[in-house]
């Protein structure tokens, strides 16, 4: 029984510090040497927008954000843009697209196959 309860609080403390809040870096310049980082709240990814004339934004979002429509409305003074959403810690520093799921997600469904099996 102790094993299992070790497991269980291992497992939980992992849930625990991958539910903490996701960090973004936050700029908006032509340098592309973004170095402040924000911890975002209420979103659950990052966005690096490219602006046609070379500044990029980087900032947190809610990944439900991520379409150009929804884009458009949102930044209604940038003409042409490219953008790129993500869901890791400072994943918006690059151009290189990045697709991934929700580590908490992730990490609940294994959860669940475990404790499923004891």
């Amino acid at each position: 029984m102790s094993h299992r309860l070790a497991v269980s609080f291992f497992i939980c403390s992992v849930l625990l510090h991958l539910a903490s809040g996701l960090r973004c870096y936050k700029c908006s310049d032509y340098t592309g040497r973004c170095q402040n980082v924000q911890e975002c709240t209420y979103e659950d990814s990052c966005i690096s927008l490219s602006e046609r004339g070379g500044k990029t934004i980087r900032q947190c979002i809610r990944y439900t954000d991520c379409d150009n429509s929804r884009l458009s409305q949102m930044f209604p003074a940038v003409s042409g843009f490219t953008y790129r959403c993500c869901s890791s810690n400072l994943c918006n520093s690059g151009t290189a697209a990045v697709a991934a799921a929700p580590a908490l997600a992730v990490a609940a469904a294994l959860l669940g196959v475990w404790w499923g099996r004891l």
